[in-house]
C-alpha cells in the first residue's frame, strides 16, 4: 500500500459545499481506502491505496454530496519534496502558505506578482508549488486576492505551513 495526501479545494467554506470529514472518512473506508485520517474541516486527508486515487475521490464526493470539488493528490515523495523545497523558516506556521498547482505553470507573470506584493511579502515557485511568505497574514494580501491572474489556466489549493507540518506528522505515522 502506498500513502497519499489528498487536498480538497473549496469545501466547507462559507457554508458552501459541505462535506463532514467524519462522513467522508467513513465513505472512503467503505470503498476500500485504508488507514484514512483527516485533519480539520478544510479537506486534508492522509490515506493508503494500492493506486493513485485520481478520480475515485471526486466521484465519491459528487455521488454522496452533490458537487465535484478540486482534488489534489500527492504521493508521499511529492509531498515530502514540497515540504523540503520550502525556502522559508520551517517554524513560520501561519505566515507561510504552500499553493499546490494542478500542473506545472508554463507561464507566470512575475512582474505582476512583484507589482502587487506588499514589501513584507515574498514568494517562490518550485515546480508545482508556489510558496508564499506573508508575515502580516494573508487575509488582506493583495497578492493572494489577485495572484490567479499571474497563473493563467492553473488551479491551486493552499495550505498554511502548520497544516502541512501536521499532515507530514500524520504521513510519518502511516509508514509501513
Amino acid at each position: 500500500m502506498d500513502s497519499w495526501i489528498v487536498l480538497l479545494r473549496g469545501i466547507n467554506v462559507g457554508g458552501k459545499h459541505s462535506v463532514p470529514m467524519r462522513d467522508l472518512k467513513s465513505l472512503m473506508v467503505d470503498v476500500g481506502f485504508r488507514n484514512v485520517r483527516t485533519y480539520i474541516q478544510s479537506g486534508n486527508i492522509v490515506l493508503e491505496s494500492t493506486t493513485r486515487p485520481t478520480e475515485e475521490i471526486s466521484d465519491l464526493i459528487e455521488r454522496e454530496f452533490g458537487f465535484r470539488p478540486g482534488v489534489f493528490i500527492l504521493s508521499r515523495e511529492e509531498f515530502e519534496k514540497a515540504l523540503s523545497n520550502n525556502p522559508y523558516n520551517a517554524d513560520a506556521g501561519k505566515t507561510v502558505h504552500l499553493f499546490f498547482c494542478d500542473r506545472v505553470p508554463t507561464s507566470v507573470d512575475y512582474d505582476f506578482l512583484e507589482s502587487i506584493k506588499a514589501s513584507s511579502e515574498d514568494f517562490a515557485l518550485v515546480g508545482r508549488v508556489f510558496y508564499f511568505h506573508a508575515p502580516n497574514g494573508i487575509g488582506r494580501s493583495i497578492l493572494v486576492q489577485k495572484m490567479h491572474r499571474a497563473f493563467p489556466g492553473v488551479v491551486m489549493t493552499a495550505r498554511n505551513l502548520n497544516t502541512i507540518n501536521k499532515l507530514a506528522q500524520m504521513l510519518g505515522n502511516s509508514r509501513s
